[in-house]
């Protein structure tokens, strides 16, 4: 019998199992609990490692020795959310404690989701239907942000699409809430501020079991105890289906747009991806496609051997597989066996990627194995396989679109879809797919006055806002600066404070550049501009020595 190795396919919606006895570490002792956390620190240093990649084993440790030192004055719900942090100080989404592990004894009874415009109550169970549509303020006291922020660390966040996709609903856990001092004390009961129809109000809502949850893929499921925001007279085609089966596709005969939408790399009971892949390809091949959208926004991975038959049969088909006819929606929820697609259709494809950044870095630690803690029976999962699809100087937290889009709350309410209009629409006339290519080629051409006018026009366009153009356009303008086109260099650094007046770090790399070239009154002022915008500052210390030497 053929092995198959499953590769990247525990997800965190997967990890919704049972840890057993819960009861029984209500009454372990501090020295029980020290003892389980002293065993998770040997099985890291002993077995893994290699996870020593995003934090520094002196780091961590150190984080370990604090919270040893912190259990003997902790509650056990404490402890355990402490251990959790411990183990998402590494920052890899398969690394991690369970979510069940601290919400088991206990769920608020709503959905949250972060849209464009702010994070918004998108499902609550019945009897709290006065916050359905509300848009939240406040967790207890605290402003949103500030709750966010506190309950981050107990999250194995990869990068803020997996936070967005996969952490709110730490948000919604009174354990969580009040070990990172979100509340002030531990109790079913959690009082929200939001708003509503022009008018701030509070709610509290009661916890609830955790398996009383309505949810999938981070919507709610309507159902008997459980109401959507979304209108239920239509269902946009990124839902459709969506719990009854993993992937569809629909033929759009108006504008010849075949829409598919794949939302797991396992084989769904009814149909096996290899299966679906032919009747695919089969649908393209006799019929008449100008388009070809592939929606993987909501895919939190699987069996990335799965991946393969895609990709050959896109390959095989140049008249779909070029710029303008194909696209592939990625999002928030991409993630796992999906990040190792979307590697590879930007290796080998044409396609023009739609949407919000993945959950995954672009290579990573995969395939956890699973560690049981002998006291508390708390179960850790630790990942032990290293991914590498792209070369190492490629490797991103995340996959970026070429064309940003996100769904508003009114989007998403009247099931209307951005993303996919995006693409829909999409004619291969004006929009730059790759800014800094772009910008080099008018660069080597010496088209410098439509060079200025688009890096301004790309630095503004919201559909860039993933990309870092702040940061990559400084390093090209320093590259050009240091590699002796200085004049070049500094029209590159003086386009860039236009675009970012309010970066300390694009005046002061000015003001270095113009130091340089003794341009001594420049710097000057350019280097106090660098003060008055961030005082405190780490270039802050670094400018007052540059000025006192200019003084001299």
């Amino acid at each position: 019998m053929k092995s198959i190795i499953i590769k990247c396919i525990i997800l965190p919606i997967l990890f919704l199992i049972s840890i057993g006895n819960l009861q029984s570490q209500e009454a372990l002792t501090s020295e029980q609990w020290i003892a389980d956390l002293d065993e998770l620190q040997k099985q890291v240093h002993e077995n893994y490692s290699f996870l020593f990649k995003k934090i520094d084993q002196t780091t961590w440790d150190a984080e370990v020795a604090k919270l040893r030192a912190q259990i003997p004055s902790l509650a056990p719900h404490e402890v355990k959310i402490g251990l959790t942090r411990m183990v998402s100080l590494f920052e890899y989404g398969h690394t991690q404690v369970p979510f069940s592990s601290i919400a088991k004894e206990g769920v608020l009874p709503v959905n949250l989701y972060d849209f464009k415009d702010g994070i918004y109550i998108e499902g609550v169970q019945k009897g709290n239907e006065n916050v359905l549509g509300a848009k939240l303020l406040k967790i207890g006291g605290m402003s949103v942000e500030n709750a966010l922020a506190a309950i981050r660390p107990v999250v194995p966040v990869e990068n803020d699409s997996y936070f967005k996709a996969y952490g709110l609903r730490f948000l919604t856990v009174p354990a969580v809430l009040h070990a990172q001092k979100v509340i002030p004390a531990l109790s079913k009961d959690v009082t929200v501020t939001v708003e509503k129809g022009g008018k701030v109000f509070e709610h509290t809502f009661t916890a609830v079991p955790l398996k009383a949850l309505s949810r999938d893929y981070g919507f709610t499921i309507p159902n008997e105890t459980w109401v959507s925001v979304r209108q239920q007279d239509t269902t946009p085609l990124y839902l459709k289906e969506l719990n009854e089966k993993f992937y569809f596709f629909e033929y759009v005969e108006d504008s010849k747009t075949l829409y598919v939408r794949q939302s797991s790399v396992f084989n769904d009971d009814s149909e096996t991806l290899a299966d679906f892949y032919k009747r695919l390809f089969a649908f393209i091949d006799s019929n008449d496609i100008e388009k070809l959208v592939y929606d993987v926004r909501l895919n939190g991975g699987g069996n990335n051997y799965n991946n393969k038959a895609l990709i050959k049969g896109l390959m095989a088909r140049p008249h779909i597989n070029k710029r303008g006819s194909f696209f592939f929606i990625i999002g928030r929820n991409t993630f796992s066996a999906c990040q190792n697609l979307t590697n590879e259709i930007e290796n080998y494809t044409e396609a023009i990627l739609v949407g919000e950044p993945t959950a995954e870095n672009k290579n990573f630690y995969g395939d956890a194995r699973r560690v049981t803690l002998p006291n508390s029976k708390m179960n850790a999962y630790l990942s032990y396989a290293w991914w590498q699809d792209m070369p190492q100087w490629e490797n991103k937290d995340w996959t970026i679109p070429n064309i940003a889009v996100r769904m508003s709350f009114e989007d998403y309410v009247t099931n209307q879809d951005p993303v996919l209009a995006a693409a829909m629409n999409y004619t291969d006339t004006g929009f730059i797919l790759d800014p800094l290519e772009h910008l080099t080629q008018l660069f080597t051409e010496g088209k410098m006055e439509q060079f200025a006018a688009d890096a301004l026009q790309i630095a503004k366009d919201p559909s860039y806002e993933y990309s870092d153009f702040e940061k990559e356009f400084g390093e090209a303008a320093y590259r050009v600066f240091s590699q002796g086109a200085t004049d070049a260099g500094l029209f590159m650094m003086q386009l860039l404070t236009q675009a970012y007046p309010d970066s300390a770090s694009v005046w002061y790399q000015l003001a270095s550049a113009q130091e340089q070239l003794q341009q001594k009154e420049e710097a000057i002022t350019n280097y106090k501009k660098v003060i008055a915008l961030d005082p405190n500052g780490t270039l802050a210390n670094t400018v007052q020595k540059r000025l006192s030497k200019l003084a001299e």
